[in-house]
Order: C-alpha cells, then sequence, then structure tokens
C-alpha cells in the first residue's frame, strides 16, 4: 500500500510538471485539479500507512530497546571522553565524536517518535529537550575541534555529558510510568 501510495504521489509530480510545462502562461485547471487531488490523496495514504507502521506494537517495542541502548551507549562514551578528553588532541576529537556517536545519534534521532507513542508527548518532550541540547553541544565540540578551540572542546564535552545524562534520567522515568507496579 506504501508503495502505491508513493508511486501516486510521484506520478502526480511528474504529471502535474508536464501539464505546467506545456503552455507557458495558460493551464490546463480540468485537467490538472484531478491530478493534484491524486497527488494529494497519495500523501494522505503515506501519511496514514506511516502513521499506522510507528504504532505497531513490534516497531514500538523494538524502538524502545533501540531508544536505551543508544542512549546508554552515548552517556558511557561519553563519560569515558570525559575522563580522557585532555589526553586526545585538540584536532583530533572530531574523528573521535564520529567514531564514537555517530552511530548511536542516528539511531536515537529515527527512533524518537515512538517515544510520543510509548510515553505520550510529555515524557517526550521531556527526554528531547536534554537530548537535543546535549547533541548540540556535541556538535559544538566537534566545531571546535575543527576550529582548534581547546578551551571549547573541554568545557563542552563536559556540558553534553550532563545533558545526556538527564536525558537518560527522564527516559528512565518515562519508562517507570508505563511499567506497572
Amino acid at each position: 500500500m506504501k508503495k502505491i501510495a508513493y508511486l501516486t504521489v510521484a506520478l502526480a509530480f511528474l504529471a502535474a510538471a508536464f501539464l505546467t510545462s506545456l503552455h507557458p502562461t495558460e493551464l490546463d485547471w480540468p485537467t490538472f485539479l484531478p491530478v493534484i487531488l491524486a497527488g494529494v490523496i497519495g500523501v494522505v495514504l503515506v501519511k496514514r500507512s506511516e502513521s499506522a507502521e510507528a504504532r505497531s506494537s513490534d516497531k514500538l517495542a523494538r524502538n524502545r530497546i533501540l531508544l536505551e541502548e543508544s542512549l546508554d551507549n552515548i552517556v558511557t562514551n561519553l563519560k569515558a571522553l570525559n575522563g580522557r578528553k585532555d589526553k586526545v588532541p585538540t584536532y583530533d576529537m572530531r574523528f573521535e565524536i564520529d567514531k564514537l556517536f555517530r552511530e548511536d545519534l542516528n539511531n536515537f534521532a529515527d527512533a524518537r517518535d515512538s517515544m510520543k507513542h510509548l510515553f505520550g508527548l510529555q515524557f517526550y518532550a521531556d527526554v528531547m529537550s536534554s537530548f537535543a541540547a546535549g547533541e548540540r553541544y556535541i556538535n559544538r565540540v566537534w566545531s571546535a575541534s575543527t576550529d582548534g578551540y581547546i578551551d571549547e572542546v573541554l568545557a563542552y564535552v563536559e556540558k553534553s555529558l550532563s545533558q545526556f545524562e538527564h536525558a537518560q534520567e527522564e527516559f528512565a522515568k518515562a519508562v517507570a510510568s508505563v511499567q506497572p507496579g
């Protein structure tokens, strides 16, 4: 169903583009409007399909585990990096960040919408607020490393760790809120 919906959107886009290219100042509205309507229907079908998929219990269970593991890995790696941050050459810190965090940051980001369905919007907001701040700080370390700002690299590794630890605490609260007993 999802493939058909994507195909409908793509074909409607191509058809609409073709119809608008036929004449520089005029448009065949009786033909154009049904094409646009087909595209809108395709988008609605895609969104419905994605929404149903996002709420499937199997996907939610997998994403909950992925979220928890990713956050744990980030905090563990940040603690280790914070402990040796003064031993890593400033210009090499960006390579350490790429090696240690990119996969877990991407995995968490890909699965984050499941938190809305698992825990509700308030817990999602609480976790994501700290997570986003921690991610910004990690990106700031990466940029400072590229520019050679040693003081900023050292300071923001620690700030990032603090934010991710808070995100981890908020995630644990969210998990506890849905567990019985």
